[in-house]
């Protein structure tokens, strides 16, 4: 996505060999604007599905999905992070690593927001080994629900998130694919 890759050149930050830093506008500061083409991006790659609910782990998946869900007219539910006094003790509950903070999130849903039968789209903002799919599909099968694809914001092909999805024979679109990171600078994958 021609859009998203520019804004990529544009206000990126690589560090290191492994970090794409994108919080001008995805993960720390927003833009709408672009989110809503990425949502509408993924409601065009994913408008044969049938979906029933968007899901993804919250912070940074939440614009994208939000944006998604809005252009598939379903509803969209984020995994939390942190039990609060006012989440339901009957929640479907995963262990997610995250690769940028380096620690083990348990992140749960409500049951009363994920049903057998429902079909389902992933979304999160980056994959990279996959482990916040991975989460979000081992709630969906605890559900019964049925993932029927996994919509990425960026995807760093380097690391192996993507071969176990597809290992899996999980449908995956990426918006932006990255290659490298080649002297603090994006490399895109064809």
């Amino acid at each position: 996505m021609k859009i998203l890759e520019d804004r990529i050149k544009q206000d990126g930050r690589v560090l290191g060999e492994d970090v794409l830093k994108v919080d001008n506008f995805l993960n720390h500061q927003v833009d709408p604007e672009l989110m809503q083409a990425l949502g509408e991006e993924f409601a065009r790659l994913f408008a044969d599905e049938k979906i029933d609910k968007v899901l993804t782990v919250e912070s940074s998946g939440i614009a994208p999905a939000v944006f998604a869900a809005l252009s598939l007219q379903v509803p969209m539910v984020f995994a939390r992070k942190k039990k609060s006094i006012t989440l339901s003790s009957e929640s479907y509950i995963a262990d997610v690593y995250s690769f940028t903070k380096q620690e083990t999130n348990h992140v749960m849903i409500d049951k009363r927001f994920l049903h057998e039968g429902e079909r389902v789209l992933l979304i999160d903002d980056f994959l990279a080994n996959g482990q916040a799919v991975t989460g979000l599909m081992e709630i969906a099968e605890d559900a019964k629900a049925e993932v029927v694809g996994v919509g990425i914001v960026v995807e760093k092909t380097f690391q192996k998130g993507r071969a176990m999805l597809d290992d899996q024979g999980v449908h995956v679109e990426s918006l932006a694919r990255i290659a490298a990171f080649e002297d603090g600078q994006v490399v895109f994958a064809d």
